[in-house]
């Protein structure tokens, strides 16, 4: 299984996914998802430039994620994968690709979203997505370092705003 962790953080690449979690994976490549971003190249460009030595970084859209993956581009990789918004990692989930667990770490307060962390808000679609990607048996957790003192599962979450 070529992803050791999926990650959905509005930022992408930043020190704490290059830096603190880097330091707990170890992946062998970084791999951001996302339709508008693998477009601009100037935006990949400084992405690239924050790369840990000796790790990969790919910084595609989906539709290649899915065909690469499909293709064993990966098998021998540890990926970290990272995405904007969990629609993507519902869509890999659904085209046959092993996400083991999703982490959700940053997405900013903005349009329909609702705070759910203090890191975190969500609208309606998000939250789906979310629950969807859970009720297929994948750990959904709330984290936003790896040093955090515990992670929360996307069910805590739901139950401390009383939803289910």
């Amino acid at each position: 299984m070529p992803v050791i962790l999926a990650r959905i953080d509005q930022r992408l690449i930043h020190g704490i996914t290059v830096n603190q979690w880097n330091k707990v994976l170890h992946p062998k490549r970084f791999m951001v998802i996302d339709d508008e971003v693998s477009q601009n190249e100037m935006v990949k460009a400084s992405m690239r430039m924050s790369k840990p030595t000796g790790t990969g970084m790919s910084i595609i859209n989906e539709e290649k994620a899915i065909t690469n993956f499909k293709n064993g581009k990966y098998d021998s990789h540890s990926v970290f994968l990272i995405v904007k918004e969990p629609h993507y990692i519902l869509d890999l989930i659904n085209a046959g690709i092993e996400i083991p667990k999703v982490n959700v770490g940053a997405l900013f307060e903005e349009g329909n979203r609702k705070p759910y962390t203090k890191r975190v808000a969500l609208d309606e679609k998000e939250l789906s997505d979310l629950k969807v990607i859970a009720d297929k048996g994948i750990p959904v957790f709330f984290e936003y370092t790896p040093d955090d003192e515990n992670e929360v599962s996307l069910e805590e979450v739901l139950k401390s705003k009383g939803e289910n």
